[in-house]
């Protein structure tokens, strides 16, 4: 009886251990964003000043998000150097007139309603409080979409090991710690429709 149980231990501890290392593999695809984008060297080159330099605000209030090609096109009408992805921006997207479709980390779902005037505005949130050091970054990271919801493994998944403690991110249980960090209680319906 006793050997029956070790036995059975350990099967239900290496079940547990395919399931944390092999589900998160099976339930998530992994895409490339379309162009190589390098954030920090685009700081550092053109001397833009944050975040706010090309993810800004509207006058009502509402967060423009990814940038348009537009935007881009002031420095990129042209190609300005020998890179692979601003030939691929400049040729694919801008002189076509047609949007670079970048795979967004932090779309919320639709039954979210979110504030970026309220958060960076009113409550003085820094950026990196929810994006981490993306503005530091000369990386694209693979973007992971949850093959159920489809959404974003940096809102409906994170890290494995996240377990609450670090920065707070874009997902619920990071909204969550940071409104009762800082004593904001907004209910549900603050949130979600």
């Amino acid at each position: 009886m006793r050997r029956t149980s070790v036995y059975f231990g350990l099967g239900v501890l290496v079940a547990l251990a395919i399931g944390w290392l092999a589900f998160p593999r099976v339930i998530y695809t992994h895409q490339q964003q379309p162009l190589a984008f390098r954030h920090k060297t685009h700081a550092a080159k053109s001397g833009t000043s944050g975040c706010a330099d090309c993810h800004s605000l509207r006058e009502d209030g509402s967060f423009t998000g990814v940038p348009k090609n537009a935007t881009c096109a002031t420095c990129h009408a042209e190609r300005m150097g020998t890179s692979p992805a601003e030939a691929t921006l400049v040729d694919n997207f801008i002189k076509i007139g047609r949007e670079t479709p970048w795979l967004v980390y932090a779309r919320q779902p639709s039954n979210v309603r979110f504030s970026h005037a309220i958060h960076t505005k009113r409550a003085g949130i820094a950026c990196t409080q929810c994006h981490a050091d993306q503005g530091e970054s000369d990386t694209v990271k693979v973007y992971e979409q949850n093959r159920i919801s489809g959404y974003s493994r940096d809102i409906a998944g994170g890290s494995r090991f996240h377990f609450g403690r670090g920065p707070h991110g874009t997902r619920m249980s990071d909204c969550e710690g940071c409104h009762r960090d800082r004593g904001v209680d907004v209910g549900c319906l603050g949130c979600h429709q």
